[in-house]
């Protein structure tokens, strides 16, 4: 009975067995099936819209792409590059940036984002034509607390943003991005394909060769132009009175407190100034800590910027997020920025080496950081201070080259067989204004000569804009010819026809052994003298008003000037610039003074480069200026060398006339600029390209640059510019 029993229980038990197995096996089955069916049906693309879903939150949209664009996640977003997520087939013409209709209020500093593009050479009104999408929902500030943050944003991107295709081909501009307590990186949308131009952005989340990296710039940084850096090139001692210093905010905890609750180990006061406060934010009376009172008293004592001026070293410490104002500040003081803030993607650092202008450091390394300044040579202090202002001055003084630079590097990207080397981003006068398409080869350029080694053409192109007919062959423009052509150093003369009527005939120029050409130009404009003819071939431009009056020697012993000095204007008749408090306004004058800011160029010499700048670079409002009033485009090549070079141009000798009254058909035409309405014109330029350019370029200057034994009480016989002092006094 027994033994019955115990088989009794063991079928039971194997009976058992057998049903968990089997039915396990089937719940198996069937769950795989399920898991498999519910990522098929995740990927899969409905086609009706369950109004459940429309109704579930306010950032629902009205069309089931807004719930198939949130499933792509960060994972496809992470791994994006120039080749994986955009479209080069749209920049197949040329590199054009639209902007999309604003529908919203936006921020003034994104407002001063939109209209720099919009002034640029590379806007477009026409989408089709876009090779980047520039999105006119103000992305700038992400955090939740701040009054500009844009809600319901991912419902209005998808409403707005017509071309948005997941972003591809966009550039998305910001500043700010999460809030208190985490500062995450996140936009609060998902950027998909495009490109983020991001301050304080993190190496962990920057996505190298796409994202550009770009400063964090206060509210008020000026929207073009800006203020040159405060350090003179020359700026000696090198070891200033305060070796490294620091003021600004101590947070009491949260993120970035620990590297600036720490900074006060290295204060000694004395070369060392380290002074900060807790005095910031509602509640920092219910969360200061002991030092705070003390801390306070001293950050009062000090003034921030002269502590700037007077320092060889500013600490540039993280703040809340990676980046800072002060890194900027830094930089215009010439303080050499000590960056502390581990694991932040500097800006512009694709093309921008900070190596030769920043110490980098490490934040858990603090108290090593003065033995790390201090050792530093003072011949590496002086070229990282002198780089600290080529960068400000080229990249990050104002708005407009922040945003710049960024388009610059994408299209870098882009056109990466003309694209600009590390050495010119990285050298005077920067990327910005060196066009790659004027050359390859960086020995066409006028900055880049002299490190290079090599030499300039030794000969000029002389360029005559003349509008009268050739009445004899003693006319003003048969003297000039003559005489430019007994140059030893002039290659061709052309002759720029711009008059009503027709040009003359070569036979009626007189016979030379230099070339000479008439060129009409397609568009009877002033302009036109400065267009970049194929013809020219010499790296030097002699461009003559047809009415001049200059000797052979006079030209000869010029263009000697210019062959040192290649990226200046060198010439005779020189003009000025003043402020006028009364009127709070530049003006323009012509009364001879010790000082001069403008050559004329009318009779003066320089690079054939500055030539497609003018075509190509200046805005169309510039332009148009000039060729409605058919007068100021010598004021305007002034500006554009004098922005370019941050220099001002160079006169040679003393001769105040360089043109002559006319006479044609028995009649004599006076000077020009004899004319009241002619100088009413010419500051009413002034003031239009002042305010386009956003500041004053002009520089003056009170050098002038004589021969040797000018004007010396020698023998005649011992000089060799017997005629030129005979011209001078003229």
């Amino acid at each position: 009975m027994k033994a019955k029993k115990r088989y009794f229980l063991v079928l039971i038990s194997c009976a058992f067995l057998l049903l968990c197995y089997f039915g396990g096996y089937h719940l198996l089955k069937n769950g795989d099936k399920k898991t498999k069916d519910f990522k098929l049906t995740k990927h899969k693309v409905r086609g009706y819209l369950d109004t459940r879903e429309l109704y579930r939150d306010k950032d629902s949209t009205t069309s089931s792409r807004l719930r198939r664009e949130e499933r792509r996640r960060s994972s496809d977003t992470l791994t994006c590059s120039m080749d994986t997520c955009f479209d080069f087939f749209r920049c197949r013409n040329d590199f054009k940036v639209y902007i999309y209709p604003t529908k919203d209020s936006i921020s003034p500093a994104y407002q001063k984002i939109l209209s720099i593009i919009q002034e640029s050479r590379f806007y477009t009104e026409d989408p089709s034509q876009a090779c980047l999408f520039v999105l006119s929902l103000d992305t700038l500030d992400r955090d939740h607390l701040s009054p500009d943050y844009v809600k319901n944003i991912k419902l209005k991107l998808y409403q707005q943003a017509k071309y948005w295709d997941n972003g591809r081909n966009h550039i998305l501009f910001n500043l700010y991005s999460g809030t208190w307590p985490d500062y995450v990186e996140d936009l609060g949308f998902n950027v998909g394909q495009a490109m983020v131009a991001k301050a304080s952005t993190s190496v962990s989340k920057f996505r190298p060769n796409f994202d550009v990296s770009i400063p964090l710039f206060p509210k008020h940084h000026p929207k073009k132009g800006g203020e040159r850096g405060t350090l003179t090139s020359n700026n000696f001692p090198v070891n200033k009175r305060y070796t490294l210093v620091f003021k600004g905010k101590r947070y009491v905890h949260g993120i970035g407190s620990e590297t600036r609750n720490s900074l006060h180990h290295i204060h000694n006061n004395k070369d060392i100034i380290i002074v900060t406060t807790c005095r910031h934010g509602k509640s920092w009376k219910q969360m200061k800590d002991e030092r705070c009172e003390t801390d306070n008293k001293e950050y009062d004592r000090w003034d921030y910027q002269l502590m700037m001026e007077n320092a060889t070293f500013c600490i540039v410490p993280r703040g809340r997020r990676l980046g800072s104002f002060r890194f900027l500040e830094a930089l215009q003081a010439g303080c050499i920025p000590v960056l502390l803030s581990n694991g932040w993607e500097l800006p512009f650092g694709e093309v921008i080496d900070w190596g030769k202008a920043t110490v980098c450091t490490d934040e858990r390394l603090l108290l090593q950081v003065p033995d790390v300044v201090r050792s530093i040579s003072k011949t590496r202090v002086h070229a990282l201070r002198q780089h600290t202002q080529v960068l400000w001055e080229n990249y990050f003084s104002s708005v407009e080259k922040i945003v710049m630079t960024t388009l610059e590097i994408i299209k870098d990207r882009i056109n990466y067989h003309v694209a600009r080397s590390y050495f010119v981003w990285n050298s005077h006068p920067g990327a910005l204004l060196l066009l790659p398409q004027f050359s390859d080869v960086l020995r066409d350029f006028p900055f880049h000569w002299r490190h290079l080694g090599t030499s300039l053409k030794s000969n000029f192109t002389a360029i005559i804009y003349a509008t009268m007919p050739i009445a004899s062959a003693s006319s003003s423009l048969s003297r000039l010819i003559k005489n430019v052509a007994k140059s030893s150093f002039a290659s061709r003369i052309m002759v720029l026809w711009n008059g009503e009527t027709a040009p003359p005939v070569v036979s009626k120029f007189p016979q030379v052994a230099v070339p000479v050409n008439i060129i009409q130009p397609p568009q009877k404009t002033i302009s036109s003298r400065f267009h970049p003819h194929l013809l020219v071939q010499t790296d030097a431009i002699l461009n003559l008003d047809e009415d001049v009056v200059l000797s052979t020697e006079e030209i000869d012993f010029a263009f000697k000037v210019w062959r040192s000095y290649p990226e200046r204007i060198v010439g005779y008749p020189a003009r000025s610039h003043y402020w006028d408090e009364s009127k709070s306004c530049w003006r323009y004058t012509s009364k001879w003074t010790n000082e001069y800011s403008i050559i004329l160029t009318g009779a003066a010499f320089y690079h054939r480069y500055y030539n497609y700048l003018y075509t190509y670079y200046l805005h169309s409002v510039l332009h148009k200026t000039v060729d409605q009033s058919q007068n100021c485009e010598d004021i305007l090549m002034n500006f554009l060398v004098s922005h370019v070079t941050k220099l001002p141009p160079i006169k040679v000798t003393q001769r105040k006339n360089y043109k002559e009254n006319v006479a044609m058909d028995g009649k004599m035409y006076p000077i020009p600029w004899n004319d009241p309405d002619h100088f009413i014109q010419r500051q009413a330029c002034m003031t239009t390209f002042v305010e386009i350019f956003g500041y004053m370029p002009l520089i003056r200057s009170s050098l002038r640059l004589d021969p040797v034994l000018f004007k010396d009480p020698v023998s005649n016989l011992r000089k060799r510019y017997r005629k030129l002092e005979l011209e001078g006094g003229k």
